[in-house]
């Protein structure tokens, strides 16, 4: 598979190509055809600031030693992070509805839940308010849930233990009573998710092509519109790994248009109106 570049490319086809084996082995996403236009706009500042003419260059200059701030700030700059609270809404009222009532009533001290695309933290604090509503309802429920929340890059992850957004971000998806249980009204439009919530989320910089063997055990993961970045041998080995860290009987949360190669050796499908989640096998 090769880029066709256009009248409008900067660089050449062979650039292009080295670039897009670049991201795949650093992590994981690849870049389908025709994306030259997507790796220019996003690019441009990095190639600038260096005063580098040519994505070879930039490849060579970001794998010598001693550039790992420069490899990762390339990284984050051809992440998409596309989120909002409460996504597609669907997986959240199930998770409240029926998953969590289960957690809750486990032996275990304290449930483990693992957001594996955290991006600037909106799906995290969604479930972390989902868990503080059902303990107020339940309050005889003494069980609490952690949440851990990885992202590949560094800079959302800096937004995302911050807990402040801004008004267009508080609006993708957010209600008003929660905006106003849950956050707090900064200067300048705006807003800080509050302790109670926050206190619930561990964030930490994961590369999901990297070893989980040091994450623990979790009751629930959430990969949620990741895997469609990955080939299918790489969405493969990630559900693989995904399977290896679940608890026996644990569920997995994918991205509404995800059915990646490998689901059905590891996992059972348990359908809900209008969604479904994997049950680990």
């Amino acid at each position: 598979m090769s880029f066709e570049a256009s009248s409008r490319s900067r660089f050449n086809d062979a650039d292009y190509a080295i670039f897009r084996q670049f991201l795949e082995k650093s992590c994981g996403i690849l870049l389908g055809e025709n994306k030259n236009y997507l790796i220019d706009s996003r690019l441009r500042k990095i190639l600038s600031d260096q005063k580098i003419s040519s994505l070879a260059d930039l490849v060579r200059l970001v794998e010598r030693r001693g550039n790992e701030l420069l490899r990762q700030t390339v990284i984050d700059a051809m992440t998409t992070n596309e989120t909002l609270w409460f996504r597609d809404r669907h997986p959240f009222e199930y998770f409240s509805s029926t998953l969590l009532p289960e957690l809750m009533q486990s032996s275990d001290v304290v449930g483990r839940i693992w957001c594996a695309a955290s991006s600037t933290g909106q799906e995290p604090y969604t479930i972390s308010m989902c868990i503080d509503e059902y303990r107020k309802k339940n309050p005889l429920v003494r069980r609490d849930v952690s949440i851990l929340a990885t992202d590949i890059s560094a800079g959302v992850l800096e937004q995302a233990r911050s807990g402040v957004y801004d008004s267009l971000a508080i609006n993708r998806g957010l209600s008003q009573d929660r905006l106003s249980r849950y956050f707090k009204a900064l200067p300048n439009n705006q807003w800080e998710v509050k302790p109670e919530i926050r206190q619930r989320v561990e964030y930490r910089q994961l590369n999901l092509k990297d070893s989980l063997a040091s994450l623990g055990r979790f009751d629930v993961v959430f990969c949620r519109n990741v895997l469609i970045y990955f080939s299918t041998d790489l969405q493969a080995e990630i559900l693989r790994k995904i399977h290896g860290v679940l608890k026996p009987n644990g569920h997995l949360f994918l991205g509404g248009s995800e059915t990646p190669k490998g689901l059905s050796q590891y996992f059972s499908m348990r359908y809900y109106t209008p969604g479904v989640i994997y049950q680990k096998k």
